[in-house]
């Protein structure tokens, strides 16, 4: 059920702050782990759960980035979604076969897992209650929490799981803010991009899976007028190929210097290929193994990562669906999609039209002019800068600390929150985005959904199978 109207709430045994897909993940643990009639509360501001930055698209372009047969929310049911998937097509769709290797509708995946959450709901003793409202404060103890939501006020919780997801980056360009109104817009505001006229001329700051969406939108439009993307390195991800997952033993890798291991992985992806493999097939193989070769890094070798390897990295790490790749080559090939290598310095007003000003790697200055800018840049990834009320209020308090690099929050290995000086809270467990700092590989179905379970069989003392 849905809190309609703002009243006090009473203690509960779990809360869950943040509905996306990893707060709904949380809960569909809890509800089915559950012995007991326990209170759960899931706290979020939107008014439908699980569509947060990934699942909240209505449209039909955008596809998930992996097969689906992959993309179970369950370890214990690795088939789950693909059962959904052949459960809900209609007659004479593809066979079960063909579906577990397509890249399934992304609003599709959304509606699967409230579909679990509903399920999970009917069947526990425990109960579910889904409060739209957000929390701004948060004290810690060592038996639990005190909530401060915005409407309700406070909320006393056993344990807490801290799903925040994934906040968008500001457009990094001086002059952005005195943009006028309409012409600036977020990759993640699907609908504003869909209303782009066909002929416009734009600009998509940033060349990951963002500015994907964005294309695949304007593609599906009709869209005629240029398209010009700009990031640092102009690297556009790379795409999925079905086979198997190389042979190779990547424990070695864990022992070795980053410029190592970068070393091994590239001859591993060319034995591959003499092996008769794609290239992915290297990368398959390590795919598992993502947190701990993160994790056997030393510090100074993860600062180079994140100065030299990290778009690398993602472009042959996070793939996309080989039609979707098919899509932006085409656009490439034809010359609608231009691609420009540089640094974004300016976006100002001139006349009716949006001037682009960039530095290249060799010192020069490049302009262009268009009718859009559309911010592509990903998500944040520093806590400080999250402009969240709630992260600066537990890092003010000392109740927690910047993840390693500043990146998100440092946790323990099982997910704990560890405060500023250096002790894990008992009762508060952070998953997702907020972990990428310490794991690195932290925001792909698999991670949330084993986070999820490690949290909530922890919480609510449930030992592991």
């Amino acid at each position: 059920m849905t809190e309609a109207t703002p009243t006090p709430l009473p203690p509960c045994d779990l809360a869950i702050i943040g509905g996306g897909a990893g707060g709904v993940l949380a809960a569909m643990q809890a509800l089915r782990l559950a012995t007991t009639p326990l209170r759960i509360v899931m706290i979020e501001p939107r008014d439908v759960l699980a569509q947060g930055v990934a699942y909240a698209t209505t449209y039909g372009e955008h596809v998930l980035n992996v097969p689906a047969a992959r993309m179970s929310a369950f370890d214990d049911r690795p088939a789950d979604f693909l059962d959904y998937v052949v459960a809900t097509m209609p007659p004479g769709g593809p066979d079960r076969d063909t579906l577990a290797h397509a890249f399934i509708e992304r609003r599709q995946y959304g509606e699967y897992l409230r579909t679990r959450l509903q399920e999970a709901t009917a069947a526990s003793p425990a109960s579910l209650l889904v409060v739209q409202d957000s929390v701004s404060e948060l004290d810690a103890r060592g038996d639990g929490a005190t909530l401060h939501l915005a409407a309700h006020g406070p909320l006393e919780a056993k344990g807490v799981v801290l799903a925040v997801g994934n906040t968008p980056k500001p457009l990094p360009a001086r002059g952005a803010p005195q943009l006028p109104e309409g012409r600036s817009l977020a990759a993640w505001d699907f609908d504003a991009v869909k209303a782009i006229p066909s002929d416009a001329e734009l600009c998509i700051i940033g060349s990951g899976l963002s500015m994907v969406d964005t294309v695949l939108s304007l593609a599906d439009n009709g869209h005629t007028g240029a398209i010009h993307v700009l990031s640092r390195h102009a690297l556009l991800p790379l795409p999925h190929c079905h086979g198997p997952a190389a042979t190779f033993d990547p424990a070695p890798m864990q022992s070795m210097s980053l410029r190592a291991r970068m070393r091994f992985l590239r001859a591993a992806a060319k034995q591959a290929v003499a092996d008769g493999l794609p290239w992915q097939a290297a990368m398959e193989r390590i795919r598992p193994h993502g947190q701990a070769l993160w994790q056997s890094l030393s510090i100074a070798d993860q600062r180079r990562f994140l100065r030299h390897v990290v778009r690398q990295w993602d472009v042959h790490r996070h793939r996309i669906a080989p039609e979707v790749h098919a899509v932006l080559q085409a656009m490439l090939d034809r010359g609608q999609l231009r691609l420009h290598r540089g640094r974004l310095d300016t976006v100002m007003n001139e006349g009716r039209r949006l001037r682009v000003t960039t530095h290249t790697r060799d010192g020069r200055t490049d302009e262009f002019d268009v009718d859009y800018v559309v911010n592509a840049t990903g998500v944040e990834m520093r806590a400080q800068t999250m402009r969240n009320p709630l992260l600066h209020d537990v890092l003010g308090k000392g109740h927690a600390q910047p993840g390693p690099h500043g990146i998100g929050l440092k946790a323990a290995r099982d997910g704990r929150m560890v405060d500023a000086d250096g002790t894990a809270q008992p009762r508060v467990f952070i998953l997702g985005s907020l972990r990428i700092g310490c794991v690195w590989e932290s925001i792909a179905i698999p991670e949330l959904r084993g986070q999820a379970e490690t949290a909530v069989r922890e919480l609510l003392a449930i030992p592991a199978p």
